[in-house]
């Protein structure tokens, strides 16, 4: 018999599970924590609005939150689209203003995340495909990276949009300060050799701890590295938003909140072990909501669940929300402790964790499994990635849902329309195809089946297939087979009922075969039911062959032809 999950009062009581959590807990700090300051880099924050995203909105979540393990902190995409909607609030980059405009954009998004569960918008983390995320994704992940060179090259460039921010990046190379680009090498070795040798270790911690301590030994500052410089020592302050910047930051927000719940339940499902609850959509929009809007009191940026530091959780053992508590409080230990020595973290080493941690957005072999298996999506996952490096991060949601749409609406605008047969020698009945030539069709009798809802976008398409095939075939009955017709709409109704009044004109009997039982209430309503009578409403395509056999077995004239 299986047991049920390990209750919250028995985890508060067992010092094993305790024992668990607070080694998951620290491990995931020494790898979140030094992220989550380099992401509020790529953002154009402070570093130390990385520590308070990994404070408040963590701790928020373990409370309210339906996945055991998902550890919620700022993550590379939210990281960018932040950067990219506070870049257009705050032209001049005024920290000041940055402060207020962060608190009012992560207020904005903890809004948005509310009220679509209120609404019971858990569904709309389905609005992009699989293939339109893995596009998204890798665009995001270049532009992170060509974001990130000028801080590792030592150099500046005004940020005009990725392909001309790759120009001036060439442009600027004879520029590069040689001691910083050694500074991010020695990173870059650190994070790419302990990844490599120990999964899921604390890498960042060691290249920052490590950065640190060079930094203050050879005083790299002097020597001309950018450095984070002073880090506020305590506990973040209350940070109230700006109601006049609302309007300007709607759209962004919408945007970034759609990407935070879509990374958080994606990770969340990835990584829920097989005897704990499964993850509620909708309880995750209101934990994250609330997480977003508590962050936003305290100067957070936008927070959502990440892939990597939930896998750091998971591999190190931590079976509840409380591993992220131990996170939570390392991060505002370090607020309190150790503010001072984060100063001469070089920016240089921060852009290194970002580069290594944005790489795993870009992934090739997605895109050459997609191309392997549909040419269509793998376009469309194309399009997604160059729309994020051609109209920039937060234009790029839209065009990646967009797509999206577009793909689905052409797959809903040309359903499969099939002619069943009859497998040689065997009561089966299954679509005609190539793969199966022998099958063999009854002389006479056409049947026909839709695949999909019928509705006003595919409802003249349908139609005209179906014509197709009467003028290929030329049958004395039709038998449309609606067995795989969950539903018809008005517009597709009507084109079937003037279907069936003008069967007489092309000689063949209309017959209505294997309706579901809203179809075949809705056919009632119409009154089609009526003039069809029980004799043209069949159970089923197996009826439909038998009652065809009766009233053509008086001539002789029913048989199995090759189709």
């Amino acid at each position: 018999m299986n047991q049920h999950p390990t209750s919250t009062v028995a985890i508060l009581t067992n010092p094993t599970e305790l024992r668990f959590d607070l080694i998951a807990g620290l491990t995931a700090a020494a790898v979140v924590l030094p992220k989550a300051m380099a992401y509020a880099t790529v953002a154009g924050l402070p570093v130390a609005v990385g520590l308070y995203t990994a404070f408040i909105p963590m701790v928020i979540y373990a409370f309210l939150g339906s996945s055991r393990v998902l550890s919620v902190s700022s993550t590379t995409t939210l990281g960018i689209l932040a950067g990219t909607q506070l870049g257009m609030a705050v032209p001049d980059g005024d920290p000041a203003k940055l402060i207020i405009a962060v608190a009012t954009l992560t207020a904005l998004v903890g809004v948005c995340l509310i009220l679509a569960a209120l609404l019971r918008l858990g569904f709309v983390a389905n609005f992009i495909s699989t293939p339109v995320l893995t596009g998204f994704k890798a665009g995001i992940g270049l532009v992170i990276v060509l974001d990130q060179m000028p801080k590792l090259l030592g150099i500046h460039i005004t940020k005009q949009g990725f392909f001309r921010d790759l120009l001036s990046l060439a442009h600027h190379l004879p520029e590069i300060s040689l001691l910083t680009l050694a500074v991010a090498a020695s990173t870059l070795f650190v994070l790419a050799g302990m990844e490599r040798l120990w999964p899921h270790s604390p890498a960042p911690l060691a290249a920052v701890g490590g950065s640190i301590a060079a930094s203050w030994f050879f005083g790299l500052h002097e020597l001309g590295v950018s450095t984070v410089g002073l880090i506020p020592q305590g506990l973040p302050s209350l940070t109230l938003p700006d109601f006049a910047l609302i309007v300007q930051m709607v759209p962004g927000a919408l945007g970034i909140a759609l990407m935070s719940f879509t990374e958080s339940i994606a990770a969340g499902r990835a990584f829920a072990g097989s005897t704990e609850p499964p993850i509620n959509a909708n309880r995750e929009l209101i934990a994250l909501g609330a997480a977003n809007l508590g962050g936003a009191l305290f100067g957070a940026m936008p927070a959502g669940g990440g892939t990597s530091q939930t896998a750091v959780v998971r591999v190190a053992g931590g079976r509840s929300q409380k591993a992220s508590l131990v996170t939570a409080s390392a991060a505002a230990a370090i607020m309190l402790l150790f503010a001072p020595l984060l100063g001469l973290l070089p920016y240089a080493t921060l852009a290194s964790v970002v580069i290594v941690y944005s790489m795993g957005l870009i992934q090739p072999a997605e895109f050459r499994a997609i191309q392997k298996v549909r040419t269509m999506e793998f376009r469309w996952a194309l399009v997604a990635c160059l729309g994020v490096l051609i109209f920039g991060t937060l234009q790029g949601i839209v065009v990646a849902i967009i797509v999206s749409l577009i793909g689905l609406a052409g797959q809903a605008a040309h359903p499969h329309v099939y002619v069943i047969g009859r497998k040689r020698g065997k009561d089966v009945l299954r679509p005609l195809s190539p793969e199966h030539p022998d099958d063999e069709i009854f002389d006479g009798l056409l049947i026909v089946r839709p695949e999909g809802r019928l509705f006003f976008v595919n409802a003249q398409y349908v139609a005209e297939r179906i014509n197709t095939l009467i003028a290929k075939h030329n049958p004395r009955v039709l038998a449309l087979d609606m067995s795989r017709v969950p539903d018809i709409e008005f517009s597709a109704l009507q084109m079937l009922i003037e279907g069936e009044k003008r069967g007489p004109e092309r000689g063949a009997i209309f017959w209505l075969v294997g309706l579901n039982p809203s179809v075949l209430e809705i056919v009632r309503h119409s009154g089609l039911a009526d003039r069809l009578g029980r004799e043209r409403m069949l159970f089923n395509a197996r009826a439909a062959i038998e009652r065809y056999q009766t009233l053509e077995s008086a001539d002789g004239t029913a048989r199995f032809v090759a189709p």
